[in-house]
């Protein structure tokens, strides 16, 4: 955290220079000191301090200055800064004033000019009232902060992105917040054009996109080498499992995600059924621990980062990126995972964003404190969705289109559930519109069993309804079923024939594609079972099946295995 800031202003030169020597003398190791020659340029500093949400301890102010008097800048500071103890310099023909000032500008002291020598006539008042300030004072959120509205899709994907890739933010209602107001003024933002990002350093941004906000914040969005071993397209659990396995194995890799790490697991609430982890663990502590194995065997995330296409040179692949970089490598894994399937009623992708969002359990939680929320899906997502949700909400009801839990969702969390007394589970039941002018207001429910329609009101749905595979950029280039989830090993061959197209004199390994040397694993790969711990496997085995692979086509090169 940067040290609390001690400012002090006069326009008298010899005497900022003396007041600012003495100030750095006695607490220059615990706060920052600044000094300014005049009140305009005071406010200017205190606002850029505001914006970098950087506390301010002590305003150390002369009376007598020609552009703004002392009392007129602690004034508008005061608005700024309310909790900084407030000092007044002033000659002795200025204390009426400076008394006046006290009921004025609520001054802390006023302090007779000259103050010499410092250790009896400075320093004892100024501690007493610098330990007044820190006795009350509690260290400011430090990160980057949002400004808002509640229900802007643009906000909400802006809180996603962050959350997602594991990076502390803080939200302000530019609604509910008269804090937010001020801020945005300060950074001359017209409150009709948000969201507005604002940075520690105290730069900002308007209505920023995933890119920009990453390049601001340092995030590694290109490659260091021309050329891998191994390239990994999508960064969820089989995904990192196989970084983990290829890079500690020797292999130089390297990993493209295109939104965060994690995946579609890392946004889970909470996973209480993983090896290892009694207690459960969430979806994004468990992509934090991944990535950070990850990168200690030395492998290279690129996020975000997307991929378009796959060009073959054989025996080589080459990927071509969003930006128009390419990369190539001896092997491909495909590890992309699923995306929430899309609702199709009327009404709701005009409201998405706006109180209708898909997964995002924890990102709008908070937000719900108090509120009725409703969760549409009956597997193991909705469920931990609803448990999540329960923490905050006055109410959680869940939409269920089965008639059992048990058919989709694990019993432990069916346990959970049913003993959760603010959770209620309809079943047999779909939603069927949803409706709202700019945010959601209401929605049509319809039992499936005695074709009963309900309008209810509600201002916050999450759906969790299955999930599709994003493929649509691999096609012409791998096998995939009509859905688009990859075929890979057996699936491809038919009849107990090999695939019309495959050269090789040997039928495709396991996890293997229709094109040598890309692999599939994870949720993408058709079949798959849609678990982490399965997912985390396959991630593994495609790493012993690559150097098998390897092994063939590049014998020369050494590809040692390594038992974890």
């Amino acid at each position: 955290m940067a040290k609390p800031v001690m400012l002090t202003i006069d326009d008298d030169p010899e005497v900022l220079r003396s007041v600012e020597r003495d100030l750095r003398m006695e607490y220059g190791s615990r706060f920052r000191v600044l000094s300014v020659d005049s009140g305009p340029i005071a406010l200017e500093v205190l606002q850029k301090l505001k914006l970098r949400n950087q506390p301010v301890a002590l305003l150390l102010v002369d009376q007598r200055m020609a552009q703004m008097t002392g009392v007129e800048c602690l004034e508008q500071a005061m608005q700024l800064f309310p909790t900084a103890k407030r000092v007044l310099l002033t000659a002795y023909a200025d204390t009426d004033a400076a008394i006046r000032a006290i009921n004025v500008v609520k001054i802390d002291y006023y302090l007779l000019k000259p103050w010499v020598p410092p250790e009896e006539h400075l320093y004892p008042v100024l501690n007493d009232l610098l330990d007044d300030w820190l006795s009350s004072f509690r260290p400011p959120f430090t990160g980057i902060r949002i400004i808002g509205h509640r229900w802007s899709p643009k906000s909400h994907q802006i809180k996603d992105f962050l959350g997602r890739n594991q990076l502390p933010y803080q939200w302000l209602d530019i609604e509910t917040d008269e804090e937010a107001y001020r801020l945005a003024t300060y950074a001359s933002s017209d409150t009709s054009h948000l969201p507005l990002v604002l940075f520690p350093d105290g730069s900002s941004l308007i209505k920023p996109t995933n890119i920009q906000i990453a390049q601001k914040i340092g995030l590694r969005m290109q490659a260091e080498l021309p050329f891998y071993d191994l390239i990994i397209v999508g960064a969820g659990p089989a995904g990192l499992a196989a970084a983990v396995y290829g890079a500690s194995e020797g292999l130089s890799t390297v990993m493209i995600e295109r939104e965060a790490p994690g995946g579609q697991a890392g946004s889970s609430s909470r996973i209480e059924n993983y090896l290892g982890f009694p207690v459960g663990l969430s979806g994004g502590d468990l992509a934090r621990r991944a990535v950070t194995q990850a990168r200690r065997f030395g492998v290279e995330i690129l996020a975000p980062q997307e991929v378009i296409g796959i060009r073959l040179e054989n025996p080589y692949q080459i990927i071509m990126l969003a930006d128009g970089s390419e990369l190539s490598c001896h092997a491909l894994i495909i590890a992309t995972g699923v995306s929430w399937r899309k609702l199709d009623v009327p009404g709701i992708e005009r409201l998405t964003g706006s109180g209708v969002y898909y997964g995002a359990a924890k990102t709008e939680a908070v937000a719900c404190s108090g509120e009725d929320v409703y969760v549409v899906g009956g597997a193991n997502s909705a469920g931990q969705a609803a448990m999540y949700f329960s923490k905050y909400a006055r109410k959680v009801t869940m939409l269920v289109r089965g008639d059992s839990l048990a058919k989709n969702m694990s019993q432990y969390l069916v346990d959970q559930i049913s003993s959760t007394d603010n959770i209620t589970v309809r079943l047999n039941s779909s939603l069927v519109e949803v409706e709202g002018k700019t945010s959601l207001e209401t929605i049509t429910i319809l039992n499936t069993v005695t074709g009963e329609k309900q309008t209810v009101p509600a201002i916050s749905l999450f759906i969790f309804i299955g999930a599709q595979p994003n493929t649509d950029w691999l096609d012409g280039l791998v096998e995939r079923d009509k859905q688009g989830f990859i075929l890979s090993g057996p699936d491809l061959i038919r009849n107990h024939c090999r695939l019309r197209g495959w050269a090789l004199n040997r039928d495709p390994f396991l996890l293997e594609t229709s094109v040598p040397g890309i692999f599939v694993a994870g949720d993408v790969r058709y079949g798959s079972i849609k678990r982490v711990a399965s997912a985390v496997g396959e991630g593994a085995i495609a790493i012993q099946l690559i150097h098998q692979y390897l092994t063939k086509i590049c014998p020369v090169k050494r590809h040692c295995t390594i038992e974890a």
